[in-house]
């Protein structure tokens, strides 16, 4: 399989991570010993334990080769893992074969056909969105989704009958690069990961380069305005939009009862009647590019129509976790100015006669020197804003860069900003309204404590 067949034994330098878990879990699947190392235990690391996955959180060098034979083992690592892990020298310096995660990802999409969603934001929700359409038609598909899909409960989706490969292609370490689809969509190629590629212009090149791998006959599907340049001449490019006149978009879009309805439009006609029940006007937007991938597949009308309104959504993307008298809790991954925006518009627009509380974890302290601005901009359209120590992820501290270069920018008057410890503790002081929790760190786990604190207010 994938090149490997002396391969016995697959394993991990940071299995916890979201990528790496799906491939962990796909690996167990298909019969190899899976094991690995994550610095931090978590809900997703234990659950790969109780799928009968070895997982350990300390730095054990040399344990490994007291476990398995060398040649029958691959060792498959991330670029977020540090380079001076006791770990990682030792398997290097003791000749184990080591992959990327993309490689290996590529290497496993080769082997059938590949339908590769990419862009700075969005590509979670699309490819999630996009590996159910297609799982409830005819065509299937196996698929690794860069989040957990609430319909299936998994970051993986499996079936043995099909030849399609749905994966979410990271442009981080310009990733994406590993990967030759068969159809591709980019959804986005805004500014980010700075400190890999140095300039804009320098993004917008991967992104080019990554539509230039399409294979002969395949598609690439680009959102309308964006400054990719059709240079692939074995692929057809298509546009698409929410409303914009584009190859694939909406018409007639309407809300009512939180339940979104519009016609699609594409080149070879219109899917009238479809309706998608999961909350946020970048997510109708999502649902056209996502629609307009599966037709491409092979997925049919009359299946878009009966699969779609059953979309759940994807965890922390627009996640409604706590419905009250007087407050509703959202949890959301939004680390990017432009993610930011988005889901602001999108509860402003929802819910229009609630006061919006925002609660915003950074991500990275190169993120936060680029976009800085970019956050105090977005976040000053909350009607409050608490902000919280930047969460390093695979960063040290970069002196004079702390989230109050954010803060400090920030229009509103009403604004706070604390430790995450402190949170819970304010609670009580939370506008009745809307609470959105928006980060792609550790956020999260402050998700469940915060719903007690708001449910003990409400029956109060």
């Amino acid at each position: 399989m994938i090149g490997f067949d002396h391969i016995k034994t697959i394993y991990f330098l940071g299995i916890g991570g979201i990528g790496m878990s799906a491939l962990a879990r796909y690996f167990k699947h298909v019969g190899y010993e899976v094991l690995g190392y994550d610095r931090t235990e978590t809900v997703l690391t234990r659950q790969l334990a109780e799928e009968g996955i070895d997982v350990h959180y300390e730095d054990l060098p040399g344990v490994l080769e007291k476990r398995v034979e060398k040649l029958s083992c691959l060792v498959v690592y991330t670029p977020a893992i540090p380079a001076d892990l006791g770990e990682r020298v030792f398997l290097e310096e003791n000749g184990f074969v080591m992959k990327k995660r993309s490689e290996v990802l590529g290497m496993i999409c080769n082997t059938g056909l590949c339908v590769a969603v990419a862009g700075t934001h969005g590509k979670t929700s699309v490819s999630t969105m996009l590996a159910h359409l297609m799982k409830n038609s005819l065509v299937g598909c196996n698929a690794f989704l860069g989040g957990i899909s609430k319909n299936y409960q998994s970051n993986l989706l499996l079936d043995t009958e099909s030849k399609w490969f749905v994966a979410e292609a990271d442009e981080f370490d310009r990733s994406f690069l590993r990967l030759f689809p068969n159809l591709a969509l980019i959804t986005s190629t805004d500014a980010d990961h700075l400190d890999i590629y140095g300039t804009h212009n320098e993004i917008v090149n991967s992104f080019n380069e990554f539509a230039g791998q399409v294979k002969e006959g395949g598609s690439v599907i680009v959102k309308e305005g964006l400054p990719i340049t059709q240079t692939n001449n074995n692929a057809r490019y298509y546009s698409y939009s929410l409303t914009a006149k584009a190859d694939f978009c909406a018409e007639n879009l309407e809300l009512k009862d939180e339940t979104y309805r519009y016609n699609l439009i594409y080149p070879e006609g219109k899917v009238e009647g479809l309706r998608l029940n999961y909350p946020g006007l970048m997510n109708v937007e999502n649902s056209v590019a996502a629609c307009a991938l599966a037709i491409q597949a092979g997925v049919t009308p009359e299946e878009l129509k009966k699969a779609l309104p059953k979309y759940e959504g994807v965890k922390r993307r627009f996640d409604i976790r706590f419905r009250g008298k007087d407050y509703l809790l959202i949890d959301d991954y939004a680390h990017h100015p432009t993610e930011l925006n988005a889901t602001i518009a999108s509860v402003k627009a929802m819910f229009e006669t609630r006061k919006i509380t925002g609660i915003f974890q950074p991500h990275l302290f190169s993120r936060t020197n680029d976009f800085a601005d970019g956050f105090a901009e977005e976040l000053s359209k909350l009607d409050e804003v608490i902000l919280l120590d930047i969460y390093p992820a695979r960063e040290k501290p970069t002196p004079g860069v702390t989230s109050k270069i954010i803060f400090d920018q920030i229009k509103n008057e009403n604004k706070k900003l604390i430790k995450k410890e402190e949170l819970t503790g304010i609670a009580d002081e939370l506008y009745p309204g809307v609470i959105m929790m928006m980060g792609a760190g550790d956020i999260d786990t402050l998700v469940e404590p915060m719903i007690e604190k708001l449910r003990l207010k409400e029956n109060a």
